[in-house]
């Protein structure tokens, strides 16, 4: 049970803006070879959605304190972002998987109001996706 909490945690911590490596996690129970595969890949996506969750309700939270001058972005950032999902949209959320960009891109959705549910839908496909990818490669390829 162990093993779940702490892959759950860090696929949790790892999409947030807080650096953390859950596929390292992972990688290692897998190899371990002691829990189910498939548990272990929902643990890691559920984990993973909810931090992700958190960023979308964090960039509504945010969006509340535009005026003030400790806001992180500038208006001009703002503006280009909302450019920028405004040309990929909600699609650009199958990009929530990746490095560095990933979970930013959760964050400007909730900033920019994407809806609940076609954000939790993509989020998990893309998360999912990975996680089962990543699965599928450590068991068959080492």
């Amino acid at each position: 049970m162990m093993s779940y909490a702490a892959l759950f945690i860090s696929a949790l911590i790892a999409a947030t803006l807080v650096p953390m490596q859950s596929e390292a996690v992972l990688v290692g129970l897998l190899i371990a070879g002691q829990k189910p595969i498939m548990w272990l890949v929902i643990v890691a996506t559920v984990g993973n959605v909810l931090g992700a969750i958190i960023n979308w309700y964090f960039g509504i939270f945010l969006l509340r304190y535009q005026g003030y001058p400790w806001f992180p972005a500038s208006e001009g950032q703002l503006n280009r972002a909302t450019t920028w999902y405004s040309r990929y949209g909600r699609w650009s959320l199958l990009g929530s998987w990746l490095p560095i960009v990933g979970d930013p891109i959760t964050v400007v959705a909730g900033v920019l109001g994407e809806k609940f549910v076609p954000f939790l839908i993509l989020v998990t496909f893309s998360k999912g996706l990975r996680y089962v990818f990543l699965a599928f490669v450590t068991v068959f390829w080492l």
